[in-house]
């Protein structure tokens, strides 16, 4: 209770937070009449050049100012006192997705060295009517922002956090490997491509109706221990015997807890990881987390830890093609295996035509129970293929299914709040189940598999 009490502490503050978006009210205020003064002396003609640099610099000045009290609000709120629901909004800030005390101080000595730029922008513009001991010692504070801002950022970067994952264990493996990390192929193997899998063709009907693969044909119950590769999958990927490289160096996806790589020499784990039918072995080690504009590491990082499997909580992917989404999935679907949990991978064309089997043969009720005895469904490529409304109704019958029950890892292209697109009436309710106890990460980026062509092309 102790504990518990303590914790309950930090909404005292919530009134700070408030207090200043009263301070943003004044800035606001302010702003309005440095404008309105502008403009009137602008009219009257009592402002030359000099005067509306200076105005506009004010005006700047204002605005910055208040950029940096949102972003202390908003982000400090949600990393300080409680979470705020924004996921999937279209609004939601790029820097929201992955602010914490860290990038906060960051981002706020950052807009302390663009405050005081213009400060001293207005020194120089005014340079007349300001004294060399005020011009000299702007520039000396204003270059000590700009190193404490510097040296903050260093502090509180990756090296901080690559020196804080070998302090907890997450560095060398003794008796493994000869000490290399992960190699060049498995930067060009795992930075953001997607499955190239093919999905299953239409139907009759269209789209909804896409006809199942045999070796799809199985539930989740009665998965024998070998089978065919799926289409457009090497014989070798397909049934598991690619080996998993040496985690001898430290990824920004390590778990919070240690993890170890190596659990794939217990028995069972290379039968689970085939049974999962992924199209290929991709690894979270693996994947180029420079390439993506917007990806939140820290996010995925938690996601590594596989508190969400326990928690029975959703994950969401959301980018474009090419972005990485379906390596994130299988990288967490391949760590679930190494831990003890049943997968199964497949795209929405084909868990389509899976759920559309089963009704068929009037077995859908014990269909879906059947796939709850697997801790983890993957979703892939959800969005790329409308559905009607008979099928949507069969995505929403799984997803109803297994709220609160077991957890759903799916890769989409458009947002939650596009998925009336694909899914048409029954979106709403589907994505509410969904992402109500869900991880949602967004990507950005252009093509990584494009990037690739267009680099070889330029050689």
């Amino acid at each position: 209770m102790l504990g518990y009490s303590l914790f309950a502490t930090r909404w005292l503050q919530a009134p700070l937070y408030f207090g200043l978006v009263a301070a943003q009210g004044v800035y606001v205020y302010k702003f309005f009449r440095e404008l309105w003064t502008l403009i009137i002396r602008s009219v009257t003609g009592q402002a030359d050049e000099t005067y509306v640099m200076l105005a506009v610099l004010k005006l700047v000045d204002v605005v910055m100012i208040a950029n940096l009290l949102i972003m202390v609000i908003v982000g400090g709120y949600e990393t300080f006192v409680s979470r705020i629901g924004l996921q999937g909004h279209r609004d939601q800030p790029e820097w929201l997705s992955h602010v914490n005390s860290n990038v906060l101080k960051v981002k706020l000595a950052t807009a302390i060295v663009g405050i005081s730029s213009v400060h001293l922008l207005q020194m120089f513009v005014d340079v007349h009517h300001t004294s060399h001991h005020s011009l000299l010692w702007g520039t000396v504070i204003h270059m000590a922002f700009i190193a404490s801002a510097a040296i903050l950022a260093y502090m509180s970067g990756p090296m901080a956090a690559h020196g804080e994952r070998l302090h907890r264990g997450h560095g060398l493996v003794p008796g493994l490997g000869d000490g290399h990390g992960i190699g060049p192929e498995g930067a060009a193997r795992g930075a953001g491509y997607e499955s190239s899998a093919p999905s299953a063709p239409s139907g009759p009907s269209g789209p909804a109706t896409p006809s199942a693969p045999a070796e799809f044909a199985l539930s989740a119950r009665a998965v024998p221990a070998a089978r065919g590769p799926l289409p457009g999958v090497s014989p070798s990927a397909a049934h598991g015997t690619a080996p998993i490289p040496a985690q001898t160096v430290s990824s920004p996806f390590d778990s919070h807890e240690p993890f170890d790589v190596y659990d794939s020499a217990e028995p069972g784990v290379e039968a689970r990881i085939r049974d999962a039918r992924f199209p290929a072995r991709k690894l979270l080690e693996e994947f180029d987390d420079e390439y993506p504009r917007v990806f939140d590491r820290e996010a995925v990082g938690r996601l590594g830890g596989l508190d969400f499997v326990k928690a029975r909580r959703n994950v969401v992917f959301v980018g474009p093609p090419g972005t990485g989404k379906t390596h994130l999935a299988v990288g967490l679907g391949v760590r679930a295996c190494q831990s003890g949990h049943q997968v199964l991978f497949a795209t929405a064309a084909q868990w389509a035509a899976r759920l559309a089997g089963a009704r068929s043969a009037g077995r859908l009720a014990e269909e879906l129970a059947d796939l709850d005895a697997c801790p983890v469904l993957i979703v892939d490529e959800v969005g790329y293929t409308p559905f009607d409304p008979d099928t949507a109704h069969l995505f929403f019958q799984l997803v109803a299914h297994r709220y609160e029950r077991s957890s759903l890892i799916v890769t989409t292209d458009r947002p939650l709040g596009r998925w009336e697109e694909v899914f048409g009436g029954a979106a709403p309710a589907m994505v509410d189940r969904l992402a109500h106890h869900a991880e949602i990460v967004r990507l950005e980026g252009d093509s990584y598999r494009l990037r690739r062509v267009t680099a070889a092309w330029a050689e």
